[in-house]
C-alpha cells in the first residue's frame, strides 16, 4: 500500500479534527446516547439508535484520521493544473490537483495520481496537450498553467 501524502496544511487540519473528535465529539456522542436511554426502551427508541449510529461513523472516522496521521508524509507545495478538454471554449477550463482525496483548496477539484486524468497530466507542462483513456473513451486535455498551490 502505498503511503499517504499530505500537504502541512491538510495534516494540521486533519490533526485539529482527530483532536476535536477524540475529545468534544466523544463526549458530545456520549451525553446523546445518555439521554436516548433515559428515553426507556431501547429497542424502539429513534434517538438511541441515530445516536449509536452517529458513534459509529464518528469512531470509523477517528480511526482512518488516526491511521493517516501516524503514516502521512508531508510534502512540500502541491501542484494545481489548470486543464481546457477539447473541444471546450476558455470559460470553460477546470482546475485540479494532485493528492490525496483529503486535500482541500477552495476552486480546485483534487484527483489522485492514479486516477486516469491524474496520471495523465502528472508532471506535464503548460501549453502541452495530453490524451488519456476514460470510461467514455479517449479524452484530450490542454495545459492551460501548472501553479503551485
Amino acid at each position: 500500500m502505498s503511503v499517504p501524502q499530505l500537504s502541512n496544511t491538510a495534516y494540521e487540519r486533519l490533526k485539529a479534527e482527530f483532536e476535536d473528535l477524540t475529545t468534544r465529539g466523544r463526549i458530545d456522542v456520549a451525553n446523546k446516547i445518555e439521554v436516548a436511554r433515559e428515553e426507556g426502551d431501547l429497542k424502539e427508541n429513534a434517538g438511541y439508535h441515530a445516536a449509536k449510529d452517529e458513534q459509529g461513523h464518528m469512531e470509523g472516522r477517528i480511526r482512518q484520521l488516526e491511521h493517516l496521521l501516524e503514516n502521512a508524509e508531508i510534502v512540500d507545495g502541491s501542484v494545481i493544473y489548470t486543464v481546457l478538454y477539447d473541444g471546450d471554449s476558455e470559460d470553460m477550463a477546470e482546475r485540479y490537483l494532485i493528492g490525496n482525496m483529503e486535500e482541500q483548496v477552495e476552486g480546485v477539484d483534487v484527483i489522485t495520481a492514479s486516477s486516469p486524468l491524474g496520471h495523465a497530466i502528472d508532471g506535464a507542462e503548460a501549453g502541452t496537450s495530453v490524451t488519456y483513456e476514460a470510461p467514455n473513451g479517449a479524452l484530450t486535455v490542454k495545459i492551460l498553467s501548472v501553479d503551485q498551490a
